[in-house]
């Protein structure tokens, strides 16, 4: 997987960035280890200073996978929580769509399961 992280209005510190690789190597789990057309862009930044709501931040998530597009956006008043939550919906996503997936597969063959048994042999 090809991840790049942009950061918005805040400096992006070593600690940051290793927080955010350990929480996209959690979403690995999900997504084929074999496939390397995996791309995730990672945006976090702080969006707005308001007087009485403080810092708010925000962490966005942009997964591209074999034609199919994933995102996720969180904004909280802490960057380390936007990251969890960020990270949190976007498991969610991509496991939705492996169960429809696999649904489909499992749903067609026993379509095909139950034609074969209407299907009458007869010996000659």
């Amino acid at each position: 997987m090809k991840s790049t992280i942009k950061a918005t209005n805040i400096t992006l510190t070593p600690a940051i960035t290793d927080y955010l690789d350990k929480k996209l190597s959690k979403l690995k789990r999900f997504l084929n280890p074999e496939d390397t057309s995996v791309i995730a862009n990672v945006e976090i930044g702080m969006t707005k200073k308001g007087q009485n709501t403080g810092d708010i931040f925000k962490a966005e998530i942009n997964l591209h996978k074999a034609g199919k597009s994933f995102r996720a956006v969180s904004e909280t008043g802490d960057l380390y929580s936007a990251i969890d939550e960020m990270q949190e919906k976007i498991i969610e996503e991509v496991s939705q769509y492996n169960e429809k997936k696999t649904h489909l597969i499992r749903r067609g063959g026993q379509r095909i399961k139950e034609m074969i048994k209407g299907i009458k042999f007869f010996k000659r």
